[in-house]
């Protein structure tokens, strides 16, 4: 006697057209079409969560750049005189300050001015 997968692969279809809810068309109810969509739907989510971010990076060093423009300073000097003044800040957190803290950025511009200036 044959075996039939009845149930096991009714609830696999299931957990398929459930993580395929909210396509269009037989993207969400043709089991092959399901599949394809699914597996190019993880694809793009890995990528994107690489690609986001790479994104916030280019937001906060946008951020910090415009902040630093502002107070007569450029990025890269910015940044440089950090280093050399052993300031140890991630964009985010320098990005952070730059829009909630502006008066301890300025002393950060400030030091980061002295670090550049005594090096030249």
């Amino acid at each position: 006697m044959r075996v039939r997968k009845g149930a096991a692969r009714r609830r696999a279809k299931k957990r398929l057209f459930k993580e395929a809810r909210g396509n269009f068309g037989g993207r969400k109810n043709l089991t092959r079409t399901v599949k394809e969509t699914l597996v190019r739907s993880r694809a793009f989510a890995y990528r994107d969560r690489r690609v986001r971010k790479r994104d916030m990076r280019r937001l906060w060093i946008t951020r910090i750049t415009a902040a630093c423009r502002s107070r007569g300073m450029s990025y890269s000097r910015f940044i440089n005189g950090l280093l050399k003044a052993e300031i140890a800040l991630n964009r985010k957190s320098l990005s952070e300050l730059a829009i909630h803290e502006p008066q301890i950025f300025d002393e950060l511009v400030e030091l980061a001015q002295a670090q550049v200036a005594a090096a030249a």
